[in-house]
Parts: structure tokens; sequence; C-alpha cells
């Protein structure tokens, strides 16, 4: 690679202009830092350009003021409904990855040593070109897959780029995320992902769910109000999560058992009487089903499997009683059930079909679905879309019920040494480290007959890699405009903030429109991102430069929510289903029942669950400085274990442990955190460390990976990763 010309102590020294900017020595408020940069702007001195975060799949909005082309300071984008004017320690943090030294500077190909070189754009276009040429010669378009991280662009043109090669087989991260929770949902209501009307709700549970965690900013403010206000916040979590902050009680319950609480709050409504008999009446069908289904998952057969006590479970189901129709079960995402068991797609349905009880749908303070905005169709022949790909995105037979007949990514690359992929391609996608067991998914992308990955620093996922293509960070590039939903929609714009800094990376819309042109099939890409941007704003009334000067948000008003029980759903049928043909066509109950966990923990054994922290987002943010400084200073990389627990091991808090999935033999070391905020059949794993990529020059070594420790399988018929079905042995170093 290239030598790095932007050091991190140039990053440091330019944003050091604060002092500068408010005309004096010394320290300075917050409110005549604010002042500076206004009086900068006004003289054009300062520039402003809005922007999106990239430090996670929220993409928060922000204000990026500029001096002399370096970045001075970001300002939260208080119109937009994620960051409601706040960025999170990831977002300002994530920033620097502009000028880290550790970024990818140049086109690289492994050579027959297996090492990178250094080649040019020409040379990897035309390489690339070739292979996929020879690929859909031999084995047709369908061969080819495409795994990436959803951002404006880069959703954009890589399926363009696809779906013109004739290939269905565009996958995201849901595997790893929230595949399940989203296919349990649409099975159940035709729709996933609704919101919880936190800040207007009487009563809220969570399953797992942190969002002072997660984070999105605008989350955790109205997380607040709601407690402020008197609602009644119960966290069901095995950790005691950051968001017990705001909590009336924690609840830790067992890994695993979510489904089993659900299934016993329902007994009791059911049993009692105490649901909306008239919405369930008019507005679904299979209820009689699951009633009868219900008879036999008693609170005290709950406890059984939670480990919370049938009082407890019988009192949760009369206090949300109460407190509806303003209540319900959040919707919760990756840490409890989003990918994570083998039950982790009933458990979603379960949850959808309580809330149906508590007759919350739509209603303020309860549940609801956020109101949508999206660009119209383009006139302009030049944006006409390829043809629709032949056939069906590979893993949708084998995995019926992932969600809107998605196919599963994984799926997809454990058919490489099956010769059915034999091209992948990877945007922003780290999939080797996070989206199963590392060593597995490496094997089959490095059995691809072409693999190539595009970001912005080498990654375990590059590394596997034959090409690795250079993109321009997230400032350095205009994007698409993104359309966000929320109770009122708006449509953001990620502006270019700062010149490009490596001559030689280029940003995504550059890069699929040449591997188009080089692939033959550049009559898809015949604009620019600029035209494309534009286009697209046109067809709801704006324009690239009138959302540049709206200050790089518009709202929607007239698409504003409006709170009123929902009637009509996305299923055929237009109604809630408490019983599903397809569900049960996979092997499933008609309506969900208890599901036990592949693997329990048994004698010594404890279940491994992971879980974001609020300084990182997963692997993407662990190499940079500041954040791991964090890291190291609290020690936010060691594993969690109960203090009880631990005594009996003779484990003491910063001891060194071992760790050990038997199930794959895999083995490694660490230090301990034994705390009584962990459920004691639980051993807690941050998801952010054990990076094992040198280039990586800060997160390289830190901590482990949760990933090492689980099997590479695949959540029947719903396609999550399951990746708490491991358990794992934990000793004390030297004992």
């Amino acid at each position: 690679m290239a030598e790095r010309n932007i050091s991190r102590r140039g990053f440091i020294a330019a944003g050091a202009g604060v002092a500068a900017l408010a005309a004096g020595a010394g320290a300075i408020g917050f409110g005549e830092w604010n002042e500076a940069i206004a009086e900068g702007v006004e003289k054009g001195e300062i520039k402003a350009v809005h922007s999106l975060c990239n430090s996670c799949s929220s993409k928060c909005g922000f204000t990026a003021y500029v001096k002399d082309g370096q970045l001075v300071t970001m300002i939260g984008d208080a119109n937009h409904p994620y960051c409601d004017g706040t960025l999170c320690a990831r977002g300002y943090a994530y920033a620097s990855i502009a000028w880290s030294e550790d970024r990818l500077t140049e086109p690289l190909k492994k050579n027959d040593k297996g090492e990178f070189e250094a080649i040019s754009w020409d040379q990897a276009y035309a390489e690339i070109a070739e292979k996929v040429q020879s690929i859909i010669g031999s084995d047709g378009p369908q061969a080819l897959a495409m795994i990436q991280d959803p951002r404006p662009s880069g959703s954009y043109y890589t399926k363009r780029f696809m779906n013109a090669l004739g290939s269905a087989n565009v996958y995201t991260h849901g595997v790893a995320c929230n595949m399940s929770k989203n296919s349990g949902m649409t099975q159940a209501l035709g729709a996933a992902d609704f919101t919880t009307d936190v800040e207007n709700a009487n009563m809220v549970i969570f399953l797992g769910r942190s969002y002072c965690d997660g984070i999105r900013p605008s989350s955790v403010h109205a997380l607040q109000k709601a407690h402020e206000r008197g609602c009644r916040i119960v966290m069901v979590d095995p950790r005691c999560n950051a968001s017990t902050l705001f909590a009336d009680e924690w609840l830790p319950i067992n890994p695993g058992t979510d489904l089993a609480l659900i299934l016993a709050m329902a007994h009791v409504l059911v049993e009692e009487g105490k649901y909306d008999k008239e919405y369930v009446a008019n507005y679904t069908v299979g209820f009689e089903d699951w009633a009868a289904r219900l008879a036999e998952y008693t609170p005290e057969w709950a406890e059984g499997k939670t480990g919370i006590s049938a009082s407890t479970i019988k009192r949760l189901a009369a206090q949300m009683w109460e407190a509806a129709p303003k209540a319900s079960i959040e919707q919760g995402w990756r840490a409890a059930y989003g990918c994570a068991y083998q039950n982790s797609g009933e458990t979603a349905r379960a949850l959808c079909l309580f809330n149906t009880l508590l007759g919350c749908w739509g209603v303020e303070g309860g549940a609801y679905f956020p109101a949508s905005a999206s660009a119209g169709k383009l006139e302009d022949p030049k944006f006409a879309a390829p043809a629709a790909p032949k056939e069906k995105i590979l893993g949708q037979a084998e995995y019926p019920l992932s969600a809107g007949g998605m196919g599963v990514s994984t799926y997809a690359l454990s058919q490489i040494p099956e010769g059915k992929v034999k091209g992948v391609f990877f945007y922003q996608s780290n999939c080797v480290a996070g989206y199963s067991n590392p060593a597995k998914l490496a094997e089959f992308v490095q059995a691809a007959e072409l693999s190539v990955a595009i970001d912005v620093q080498m990654t375990e996922t590059c590394q596997a890699c034959q090409y690795v293509l250079p993109d321009t960070s997230y400032l350095e590039r205009l994007e698409v405009p993104e359309f966000v939903g929320g109770k009122v929609p708006v449509v953001s714009l990620r502006d270019q903030v700062i010149e490009k800094i490596h001559p030689e990376t280029r940003p995504v819309d550059q890069i699929f429109t040449e591997l188009a042109q080089a692939c033959g099939v550049g009559e898809y890409f015949q604009f620019t991102v600029e035209e494309l941007a534009d286009a697209q704003l046109r067809t709801v009334g704006l324009s690239l430069q009138a959302l540049r000067d709206a200050g790089g948000t518009v709202a929607f008003p007239e698409k504003a929510l409006k709170f009123a029980p929902k009637t009509s759903w996305g299923t055929s049928d237009k109604k809630v289903h408490f019983t599903s043909e397809a569900c049960a066509n996979a092997g499933f109950p008609a309506s969900p029942g208890w599901l036990e966990p592949q693997v329990m923990p048994m004698g010594t054994e404890f279940r491994l669950i992971g879980g974001k922290q609020a300084i990182h987002t997963h692997t993407q943010t662990a190499n940079n400085e500041g954040l791991m400084a964090i890291t190291e200073q609290y020690g936010l990389d060691r594993v969690w274990i109960n203090d009880a627990k631990a005594a009996e091991l003779g484990i003491a808090d910063g001891d060194e442990v071992e760790l050990t999935a038997p199930a794959i033999g895999f083995t490694a070391r660490t230090r301990a955190h034994a705390t009584p905020r962990i459920n004691p059949t639980a051993i807690y794993l941050p998801s952010h460390y054990g990076c094992s990529v040198k280039e990586q020059k800060t997160a390289y070594g830190v901590g482990l990976r949760q990933m090492d420790f689980v099997p590479f399988h695949i959540e029947p018929g719903y396609g999550g990763t399951m990746s708490q079905e491991t358990v794992v042995t934990v000793k004390k170093v030297g004992a």
C-alpha cells in the first residue's frame, strides 16, 4: 500500500482550529464556540456542509463545518428524526477515518504467495471483468453474489450493478442483525420494523434492546422523556445494560427464553379474558388456534424456562393490560432475538401477537409503523432499471420465511464450495468477521473463483479476497438522498464535506460505474451521482441545490403520521395472522409455540451472549484510537461473568481467563469482569473486539471476537445466523 501522506497528528492539529476561531487564547464556552462558528460561516471563512454519519446504519444527519479544507466540528441535525440534534461518541469519533493512517489507498491484488500487491485501477477492472464474464459464460449470472451493508449510494449501485449482470443475488447484513426478527413479524403482520411510541407510552417491555448501547440519539431522548413522565419501563435482558438507568425493573432472564416469557404473559391475558376482544374479532385470523395452544404455557411453566418467577410474569401481564393500549413489547433487535437463536423468528411472531392482544397498533403511546416518503419513478430513459433477473435470489427456497422472500447471505457463501456461487463482491461489509464463524466464512470466500472487497480499511473480509478496491471515506463523497421514515418523514443528504485525501481512492458510485463499463453493462450507468440525486429529488418537488439550500434535511409534513387504530395489514387478507400457512409449510406450528434453543448450557457451561457498547458499532469502529482509549481505560473488552459463579470457579475481577467453545474446539484468553449485573447462566462478550487484521494497528489483538466461538449454522426457515447458539466453558489461567 502507498505511503500515507495524512497523519493522525495532522488531523488533530487541523481540529485545533477551535482557538483560532475563537480569536483568542484560553478556554471558551460552548455558546461562544457556536457564535464563533456562526460568525465564520457568515463571513465565508467557514463552509457549512450537511452529511450523514457512517458509524452505524442509522446514518444520523449532521452539519460539518470546514475551514481551509479541514473539518473543524460537526453539529447534529435537529431536523433528522434519528439524530434529534445529537451525535453520539461514535459519530464524532468515526469522522477521523478519513485521515486514518490505516486507510486503503490503492487497488490491491493477492499474488501467488497470498500477499497483496498494488495494481492500477485499469488492471483491477480488466481482470475482475474478465472473471465476471467467464463465470457468467460458464455458469450464468446467478453464480455471482453481492453482500453489502446498506448505505445510500451503496444500496442503489450494488443492486443496479448485479441486476445489470443478470443476478438477483444481492444481500445485506440482515442474517447477523435483524433477519429473524423481521421475518417473524412479516409472517404475523405482513410488515416488519414497527416502532414503539416510547415517549407517550404508559408501559414498555424491552427484550434485550438497549437504546443507550445502540445508539440512536432520538431513541435515547424518547426513553429519558418516558422515564421522566412516569412510564413504567421493564428491561428484560440477561445483562444489566446501560438503558437500565431509565428502567423501573430489570429482569435477568435466562438467555434464549424470551419466547417462553411472551407465551406465558399471553396465557394470562387470554385465560383471564383481558385482551382487546373487539380488535381480535374484527382484524385478526386464527386466534382460536393460538388461544388453545397457550393453555399449556402457564407462568409456572415459564418460570422453569426463564428464571423469572411465575408471580412476576402474572404481574407483568396484568400491568401491561392495565396500561393498554398505551403499552407494548418493543420490537427488539440483534442482541435478544434479531438473529440469535433457533427460536428467534417464532419469538418475533409471538411478540406481534401479544401486542395485538393489547390493541396497541397505531395508537399514540402504543406501537406504530412510521410514516414514509420515497423518490418516485424516474422518467428519463437513462435511469431505466435493468431487466429483472430471470432467477430468484439464491436461498429463498431453502429459507422460505426469510424477510420479504429474500435469501440468506451466509447460505450463498456456503454454496461456493458446492460450485453454485463462483464470484462474490463485498461492499462495506466485514462479513467474515461478523456474520458467522470467521474461519468457516473465510474458507468459503477463499474458495471462490473471484472475490472482491470494496472498503475504506483492510478488514478480515478484505484479507480473504483476491482483490481489494479502496473506497473514499463518507466525508469525501456525495451520495444519493436518504429518505427516512418517522412520525414526520424526511429526505436527508450526505454531501461531500472535504476534498478527496488519497488520489487513488474512488467513491462507490464511480467504482460501480466503471466496473459496469468494464463488464459490458455500462449502458445502465450513463449518469453521474449528481444527476441521479437531482432526478430523485425532483420527483418529490425538490432539487439537489434546493436540498442543500434548505440545510440538508427537508420534512414532508403532509405525510406526517396520524395516530389511529391500525385496521389494515400487509398480509394477503389485510389481517393480523395468529396462524401462518407458510410457517406450517416450513415445519413450524401454525401458531407460535415453545421452541427450545438449539443448545443449552450443561454442567459448568455458560451460554455466550453478545451485544453492543455505547462507544462502538460491532467491528467497524474498533480501529479508532479515541474510542479504543476508552475501551482500554475501563477494560470494556473484558468478558462479563456473574460474580457468584466466578467465585465458585476461583475467578476474581480482572483475572485472566480461558474461554473454550467445546462444539468447535476454539479456545482463547482474555480478562474477566466479575459482576452481579449478569444472569449466572451466561457469559457476555462485547461484539466489537478480537480484530485479526494487523493493518488495523489500533484494533488488532484487543479482546476476543464473539463469532470465533459460534459454529457455522443458520436458523431453519428464517435464515438468521443464530449468533448466540453456542456455549463455552471458562477457567482461570494458571488454575
